[in-house]
């Protein structure tokens, strides 16, 4: 007859359940979860960008305000001393996004000036206004302009709100994001062809903030387009695959400093970044797999949606070499 050691058995199942909870504890992993189950989200990126999305427009608006000559191109001043003496080109700030003065210096929407180099055929002024934005997205990562900054962002991330509430399906991917470059190239050298700055005149980035700032409906009928389109066709199409200044953006990202990094250890394949990416999951394919140590893509708006879900956070934004891959 075999007999069993109870000491042994009692230490072999000590060593299984110290394994189990280091395991437990290395991952952090919600109980059920799968790649089917949506992990709870931190929303700490979410809510970030929400709050610097809304602290630009405020900003773009204040002077009008403090001025009192209202928004929506509506006058709500008082005929004070004040209003008549100060106009809002004396304060230390003032414009829309698209161009705008901080401290006496000119600040210009960097693909805005390359068409009027490209319709001009000469390099005028407007470059150097643009300069100082450049350098800082080239320093951060280009296409966080879009994730942080971008108006239309904003306005999509309420669609995608809406249309889930209302259980609308839409195709995920159904233009490649490599247009978006291409689409900016088309759009200068048609400046170029027609000396206009062609794109201008339909920029919805340009015309949400002048809409609210000064009343203009130039550009307008393109956002209420881009609403329809993400609504009943197709996600992100605008910012994933067609925006021509997301295009610019993303060429610049090659260089950007900060990435969303991964630690493998900790990942557990669940998928959930790709799930809530709303540039192109794509972009995080390398990572996930095993074969990058962060998201080198230059697509990424390091929005942080990616962070925040992530269940074991395996993910973070932080300082790392530039990717050099669009």
């Amino acid at each position: 007859m075999n007999k069993t050691n109870p000491i042994s058995e009692t230490t072999e199942a000590a060593q299984a359940a110290a394994a189990a909870a280091e395991a437990s504890e290395v991952h952090a992993v919600e109980p059920g979860l799968t790649p089917d189950r949506p992990a709870r989200r931190s929303h700490g990126f979410t809510w970030a960008r929400h709050v610097v999305q809304l602290i630009m427009l405020c900003a773009y608006a204040a002077p009008l305000v403090a001025l009192g000559w209202g928004l929506f191109g509506m006058y709500f001043g008082t005929g004070t001393e004040i209003a008549e003496e100060v106009v809002p080109s004396d304060l230390v700030f003032w414009g829309s996004l698209p161009s705008s003065q901080l401290f006496g210096i000119n600040l210009l929407d960097p693909f805005a000036a390359l068409q009027s180099i490209a319709a001009s055929k000469q390099v005028a002024s407007a470059m150097l206004w643009a300069l100082p934005i450049l350098i800082v997205f080239a320093l951060v990562r280009g296409r966080a302009f879009c994730g942080w900054i971008c108006p239309v962002n904003l306005v999509l991330e309420i669609v995608d709100w809406l249309r889930a509430k209302v259980g609308l399906r839409v195709y995920e991917m159904p233009i490649p994001r490599f247009v978006k470059p291409i689409a900016a190239v088309a759009i200068l050298a048609l400046s170029a062809i027609t000396c206009i700055p062609l794109y201008e005149a339909i920029n919805p980035i340009g015309a949400l903030n002048r809409a609210v700032l000064f009343g203009s409906t130039l550009g307008v009928w393109t956002l209420v387009a881009i609403v329809v389109v993400e609504l009943f066709f197709g996600h992100r199409v605008w910012c994933r695959s067609i925006c021509p200044l997301g295009g610019m953006y993303q060429v610049l990202g090659t260089v950007g400093l900060l990435s969303v990094k991964i630690d493998h250890d900790a990942c557990i394949n669940c998928d959930h970044c790709k799930h809530v990416c709303i540039c192109d999951p794509a972009i995080l394919d390398d990572a996930v797999a095993g074969s990058a140590d962060k998201v080198a893509s230059g697509d990424c708006m390091l929005c942080g949606a990616c962070v925040d879900t992530c269940p074991t956070k395996a993910l973070k934004i932080g300082p790392a070499t530039p990717g050099l891959k669009i």
